[in-house]
């Protein structure tokens, strides 16, 4: 119960993004620059595992931006000028300019890579096909729906890859569901694409919309378990599961990947303890709101620790009420002979 994860990617070093940076201008070769996103990966595999990390990521260092990423590797798009995301970040958006095909395993040999330095399960990080669309320019299907689903297709194709190759967790990122209501029903028939018939534990992370016109529809996404940003709200998300028989399981982001205050190990321990007025124990993974890779590594260590302690913390406090329920038990079972 509680286990401790990451919502999948992690700060690039500083050696790292100055590589990324030379490596456009042409500057730093694709090997010289594969080496260093190995070097990054190692380190941060290592740091996950000193941490205590229960179920790791590779950190996605050799990513840019989750959609363009794929947008990349798979057949059908070509790259638009730079586009604002938010704040100052800025990506290229795909064009989607002809029948999208998968025409060869995106992500498996760094998932490879990074499991084949940790006995700790890594999960394979996938960006769903929703987002993808959603994120990109369509100039070839002739609408929405027929575009997200030809993406899911190839999704799925990626995901049994990763299956194969021995994942035991699958994350489909899906943070543009949040942002259109009233297309959910387009959104699970196409997560529904990607997950079915998978043995993998599948998970889906969303973030930062209007969870009041999309919650009640959540329970129909076809994976095992939904992850939520619940600091960032002050755990006010709580509020729209209190009461309800939520029987997926929930990935609870209990530090804000968006501030650069570090929460006290207490504060987590209590906004914890309160989820778990809601959740059963056995429902709920812990890890940050989103993805930390907006944050400096050092940044993303302290945040990191402060939900392995604040969990470990809660377990043993879980431990310490049950054996006491036991004790109480035996004591009036006693009492009755």
């Amino acid at each position: 119960m509680l286990l401790t994860t990451s919502v999948g990617s992690l700060p690039k070093p500083d050696y790292l993004v100055h590589a990324r940076s030379q490596a456009r201008k042409g500057q730093v070769s694709p090997k010289a620059l594969r080496a260093l996103e190995e070097r990054s990966t190692r380190e941060w595999i290592k740091i996950q595992e000193d941490l205590g990390i229960d179920i790791m990521v590779d950190g996605e260092q050799y990513r840019g931006d989750m959609v363009a990423y794929f947008a990349e590797h798979f057949g059908g798009f070509k790259e638009s000028g730079l586009v604002r995301s938010y704040g100052n970040r800025y990506y290229r958006k795909p064009i989607i300019v002809g029948k999208v095909t998968h025409p060869r395993p995106v992500t498996v040999g760094w998932w490879t890579f990074a499991q084949g330095l940790t006995k700790q399960p890594v999960k394979g990080m996938l960006t769903g096909p929703y987002t993808i669309m959603d994120w990109s320019f369509n100039e070839h299907y002739p609408s929405r729906r027929a575009a997200t689903l030809a993406i899911a297709k190839v999704v799925r194709e990626e995901a049994r890859d990763l299956e194969r190759a021995g994942a035991q967790y699958i994350q489909v990122d899906e943070p543009a569901i949040s942002t259109r209501p009233e297309e959910m029903d387009l959104a699970i028939e196409a997560l529904g694409i990607v997950t079915k018939g998978l043995r993998a534990k599948t998970l889906t992370h969303i973030c930062y919309g209007d969870f009041t016109a999309i919650g009640p529809k959540l329970h129909k996404l076809p994976v095992d378990q939904i992850d939520l940003e619940f600091a960032n709200r002050n755990f006010e998300l709580l509020d729209f599961f209190r009461g309800k028989r939520f029987s997926k399981e929930i990935g609870l982001g209990v530090v804000d990947v968006h501030s650069h205050r570090i929460e006290s190990t207490e504060e987590v321990v209590a906004n914890l303890k309160e989820a778990l007025t809601v959740f059963r124990p056995e429902q709920i993974y812990v890890d940050p709101d989103c993805g930390l890779k907006t944050r400096s590594p050092q940044e993303a260590i302290q945040k990191l620790r402060v939900v392995v302690e604040a969990t470990r913390a809660v377990r043993e406090w879980l431990a310490e009420s049950n054996g006491k329920v036991r004790r109480q038990k035996v004591s009036l079972a006693t009492a009755a002979r």
